[in-house]
This record gives structure tokens, sequence and C-alpha cells, in this order.
């Protein structure tokens, strides 16, 4: 059986999930795609925690993780069950790898995991565990942590990183219209970069990309990239399956890494 393609999406805006729009239709195209996967294990940039964690719930309930948005937003439901054992099969490989990383049994999916899942696995019938990134450590180590969990990914596991390949909210709040050249430069960066297999440079983005910083002033939304990178089956080639901006600064790109 091949192995399982890991995935990179940007989650967009909240509204996104009642809007979809072109990026929703994308997500359903990669899910047509894809097929439907034994489990799905997803890293979103909103679970931050200091050291890896999972989710353990066998029906983990659907966070609005989100404030003053239109109502209708808040009243989606994701109800994907959980997948207690696959949280533990992806904790005991972490540990195996050197990662300290425990279970959460009592914390459901935010808004960076169930939005584009609501498209991509609108029956919400595949299994679902989510795992935290840690900001604090960098693009580097969550490299490595999809590395760690790349076994999965010949049992039958997607493994989603749900982020942004731009995330500047600052510049987004003053309401931009045509895309900022930065956030096409930086675009064309990680895309060739990527061609190239140069996980160094991608890793050193903030010194080694155009705008790298003003692409991601934090960069807690671009750490799910590396995540996923880490987690692509070997040898896999990099192919993006959507590309757009929105409100001209924040970079809606998905990758396939099969």
């Amino acid at each position: 059986m091949s192995a399982t393609p890991s995935v990179f999406v940007s989650h967009g805006s909240p509204m996104h999930a009642l809007q979809p729009g072109p990026a929703g239709e994308a997500w359903k195209a990669l899910g047509r795609r894809l097929g439907r996967p034994r489990a799905i294990l997803i890293a979103s940039a909103h679970w931050e925690t200091d050291a890896p964690m999972l989710t353990g719930a066998s029906k983990p309930q659907t966070i609005h993780d989100f404030y003053n948005f239109p109502e209708p937003l808040y009243r989606l439901r994701y109800p994907a069950p959980g997948a207690p054992q696959l949280a533990q099969r992806a904790q005991a490989l972490l540990r195996e790898a050197g990662f300290g990383a425990s279970i959460d049994g009592t914390r459901g999916l935010d808004h960076g995991a169930w939005a584009p899942l609501l498209y991509a696995y609108p029956e919400a019938d595949v299994p679902v565990v989510q795992i935290s990134v840690q900001p604090a450590l960098g693009p580097r180590h969550h490299f490595n942590l999809g590395r760690a969990l790349r076994p999965l990914v010949d049992e039958e596991v997607l493994l989603i990183g749900s982020g942004h390949l731009t995330h500047n909210l600052r510049d987004w709040a003053r309401g931009q219209g045509a895309p900022a050249p930065y956030a096409r430069e930086f675009q064309d960066w990680v895309k060739q970069k990527l061609e190239e297999g140069d996980i160094d440079s991608l890793v050193d983005y903030r010194s080694q990309s155009p705008h790298g910083v003003r692409a991601h002033p934090t960069d807690e939304h671009f750490l799910p990239f590396f995540f996923a990178l880490g987690a692509a089956p070997e040898q896999a080639r990099p192919e993006r399956v959507y590309d757009a901006i929105d409100a001209g600064v924040l970079a809606m790109d998905a990758y396939v890494f099969n």
C-alpha cells in the first residue's frame, strides 16, 4: 500500500467556515483527491503549548475560538469522532524520538482544524486527533515533530498542518486591496525552496527569505507547514494545489507532499 501524503493548508479567517469561497472548493477537491484515510492527525496553529500535546477525547467538541463574528458561525459543528488509540500511538512515537508528549482527554478541535475539514471531509466520519504547536521551539522542532510521526503515513493516517503561508494581522487590519508584493515574493520563495529541497533555508526563513519577518511577525501560523513537511513520505514531491492571497496579505497556499 502506498503511503498517504502529508498536507499543509492555510485555514483562512474563521469566516471561511461559513463563506468558504474558492478556498472551500480547494478543500473539497483535496478531500476528493486524497480519499478517505483511516484517521487524521492535524496540527493547528491555534493550540499552543510548551510541549507537544494530543487530543484524546473519543468525541471531541467543536471549539469556537474566536470573537465578534456572525452568530451563525457559532452554530457550526464538526462532530467527527476522536481516535484515542491513535493519540496513544502518536504519543509513543514522539516519546521514542525524544519528545515529551502528553494527551489531553478533554480538549476539542479548534477552527484551525475543523474549518478546512468541514469541506474536505464534510461527512465528519473520519476520526480526528489534533496536535499542538510549540511557538517557543521554532521551525526545526516542528519539522522533527512531523518526521517522528512519519510512520503513521504508512498506516493510512493523513497528517495535516493547518496554519498560513503568510500571517500578518496588522497588515490585514489596514485593509489591503491588491496582493501585497511582499506576500507574493514570500510565496514564490517558499515554492522555489521546496522544489529545490532546501529544507535548511526554509527552516531559517526568518533570515533567509525575502520579508520573512513581515510575512510572519510571530511564526505560530507557519509552524504547521514544517510539521507537514517533516511528515512527508520519503522522496515526496511538493505540489501546490491552491494559490491565493486574501485581503492582500494573507497567503492561502495549500501543498500536498506526495
